[in-house]
């Protein structure tokens, strides 16, 4: 079922573009199988521009770019030697039947973490991270949520599809702890006397260390189960401006490279990376760095994995 190298049928960056960085397109949930990419090409809670729901095709497209490279800089492993990966494709659903795209989403992320995979999500607005949190709750419990955004998410919203209100609806159904959970990147408006989250905003971010960024993080999660979400426009337009509500003055892709590799001793149940909208990409520059974060997402669980 795994790739095994072939010097007659070498890969490369233009063949055979079907799976996230080449990964075998697989659904079976074997002991082999350590960690699952899942595609999710819904954005009908957006509401901003739509066209994230084409954000997973984009990702595994651009992850060709990545496939050359046996060993990715500056890790020292190649990933296969410690992390077993299989891309599980996208879900399928009636075309603009949200709640049965809800059921389907649900069902299949339960089937995957009652296996005990760890789940890497590719949207799709963000909205999708509420289903994906209810799933992954059935199976770790409460978790730490480290959020990487432009926007908080926290809308006091009752609406059902809003990809603004996950993060206002997850601690009242007990999915998330507040006091544990913490948002990286913000720089809109939120209510800072009642926000239940710890917030590293933008420029904050970009005045400070890694060091002290890493800090603030590792602090506030402390040793609970992690649910990581990182929604591309946490990243400056000029590093991603293929997503939907983009807001100037936000990280560099290299910051938050940096960020999400020093979290490698955190205990990560799932992640997600969310908003790509390649319709209004400029050379897959938001495909790439999307790609490249959940390629650097799965070395840091692998390192992790490896730790034990």
């Amino acid at each position: 079922m795994f790739y095994v190298r072939d010097l007659d049928n070498e890969p490369n960056t233009y063949a055979n573009v079907f799976s996230f960085m080449g990964l075998p397109l697989s659904r079976e949930l074997s002991e082999d199988v350590d960690a699952v990419i899942l595609g999710i090409p819904y954005d009908l809670a957006t509401s901003g521009r739509s066209g994230a729901r084409m954000g997973p095709t984009g990702i595994r497209q651009a992850s060709a770019q990545l496939r050359w490279e046996e060993k990715r800089w500056p890790w020292t492993f190649h990933l296969a030697d410690k992390l077993r990966c299989v891309d599980y494709g996208d879900i399928c659903f009636t075309d603009g039947d949200s709640d049965e795209m809800l059921a389907v989403l649900k069902a299949e992320a339960s089937k995957i973490f009652a296996a005990n995979k760890t789940l890497l999500s590719f949207g799709g607005d963000h909205f999708l991270t509420l289903p994906l949190l209810r799933a992954a709750a059935e199976k770790h419990g409460q978790m730490a949520l480290i959020h990487f955004d432009a926007h908080t998410d926290t809308e006091a919203s009752e609406a059902k599809y809003n990809h603004g209100s996950m993060f206002y609806h997850a601690p009242k159904e007990g999915l998330i702890k507040p006091e544990n959970s913490i948002q990286v990147g913000i720089r809109t408006e939120y209510d800072y006397d009642n926000h239940p989250f710890q917030v590293l905003d933008a420029a904050w971010v970009n005045e400070h260390s890694l060091g002290e960024v890493l800090s603030n993080i590792k602090q506030r999660v402390a040793d609970m189960p992690v649910y990581l979400s990182f929604d591309i426009d946490c990243l400056d337009p000029a590093y991603a401006p293929g997503t939907g509500t983009p807001v100037s003055g936000g990280l560099s892709s290299d910051r938050a490279l940096q960020i999400v590799r020093g979290l490698q001793d955190l205990n990560i149940v799932a992640a997600d990376v969310m908003e790509v909208a390649p319709a209004y990409d400029h050379a897959e520059v938001t495909s790439l760095v999307a790609a490249t974060l959940a390629l650097e997402l799965l070395h840091v669980i692998a390192a992790k994995r490896s730790s034990k």
